[in-house]
């Protein structure tokens, strides 16, 4: 091993401690991304993609914006946005200045339900994403006008309540905060004190990016199993940094990555139908070919931890449920659609799980070794063989 990946795996390690002293995540794999998207920021130019990172909670005083103050004193070129417009960030992204990394706060004054779609500001943040993302942008008066091409490719972190945008979040590393319990203690921050504590860390963190680049230049980090396309390209960066800083940091970083990846799809809200999809796999659909829509309903609104019985304020209906698997197709490529059912009531409409089986396999999470056993139908909803 040599001198610079042992210098990169402490190195790390002194960075996650420093998120430690001031901020608690939800879990291990948060410290170690966090600690890791950190390092990426000095290194955009190694790599094809920077995953945004985003601290979102459901309820204020859950330490987003201490979360977001701390990974301000650790990266390259801080810029705090706090409702800034498209044009002012990809100007600072393109400046003379040099390319900025952006922490904007309060997001959810941007994208949250009373703020409208924010489409420009959405475009810019999705094409900055990637390196070759530009913003363009008419330049000049009246009919001297040109088009010019902004380059947008920078690092972003943001915290806000509630979710963000699906293109977004689909592109970030999402931090569920959650408010410190009685017996979760974090030492007081206090910007002229620790802020240059930060700097320190943040200028060895280039310092070693500097000695790693050629290590994560063009890497190809090896995925854990299961974890592929959107997913794959949000945490490739992490995983090549991991791999460069060496020690155990390449371990950790993939089980981060599997559990963030994992937890991803159950609580994003773009994940909805996938959510939907596994719920009848592992809890509804349970050794049987069919049930009838009615049962499927009770079930679903039944299970504990789940969306299903308070979906905006109401519960998930026939309709509802026919729209969301009507997105999905079967194996023969026809949406997924609800078919007669013979039960011992007559006939219902309902669904067949061979219907299910396509998007089951292309969409879902495996199966759980062991899935919670469904509660046995009454007899008047019990499919009869037809």
């Amino acid at each position: 091993m040599s001198e610079h990946t042992i210098i990169g795996a402490a190195l790390l390690d002194e960075v996650e401690a420093f998120h430690r002293r001031f901020n608690v995540f939800p879990t291990e794999g948060a410290y170690v991304a966090v600690a890791l998207w950190d390092a990426h920021a000095h290194l955009l130019d190694a790599f094809d993609s920077t995953p945004r990172l985003a601290f979102l909670s459901p309820e204020p005083g859950s330490g987003k914006s201490r979360a977001l103050e701390i990974v301000e004193t650790l990266v390259p070129q801080p810029m705090v946005a706090v409702n800034a417009s498209a044009a002012a960030l990809f100007r600072a992204v393109s400046g003379a200045n040099g390319r900025p990394t952006i922490l904007f706060d309060e997001i959810d004054t941007v994208f949250g339900p009373k703020a409208g779609d924010n489409e420009e500001l959405r475009g810019f943040l999705n094409a900055g994403h990637r390196r070759s993302g530009v913003t363009y942008r008419c330049i000049g008066d009246g009919g001297n006008q040109t088009v010019q091409a902004f380059p947008s490719y920078c690092a972003v972190a943001v915290a806000g309540l509630g979710s963000l945008p699906d293109t977004i979040l689909t592109r970030s590393v999402v931090i569920r905060m959650r408010r410190r319990a009685r017996n979760e203690k974090v030492e007081p921050f206090r910007a002229r004190i620790h802020e240059a504590e930060g700097n320190k860390l943040r200028d060895r963190l280039a310092e070693w990016a500097e000695h790693a680049r050629a290590r994560v230049t063009d890497a190809w980090p090896q995925m854990p199993d299961g974890v592929t396309d959107r997913p794959a390209d949000v945490w490739e960066p992490l995983l090549a940094i991991a791999d460069a800083a060496g020690g155990d940091w390449p371990r950790r970083a993939r089980e981060a990555c599997v559990a963030l990846v994992r937890d991803a799809q159950y609580t994003d809200k773009h994940s909805l139908g996938i959510r939907l999809l596994t719920d009848l796999r592992d809890h509804v659909l349970i050794g049987v070919e069919r049930l009838p829509t009615i049962a499927i309903l009770d079930r679903l609104n039944a299970l504990d931890d789940a969306p299903w019985a308070d979906l905006d304020g109401k519960p998930l209906d026939n309709r509802r449920l026919s729209r969301m698997l009507g997105e999905y197709m079967t194996a023969d490529n026809e949406p997924i659609r609800s078919r007669n059912i013979r039960t011992a009531g007559g006939v219902l409409k309902g669904f067949h799980a061979c219907d299910l089986e396509d998007a089951w396999a292309r969409y879902c999470p495996p199966p759980q070794e062991a899935a919670t056993s469904a509660t046995p139908l009454q007899p008047s909803s019990e499919p009869m063989n037809l």
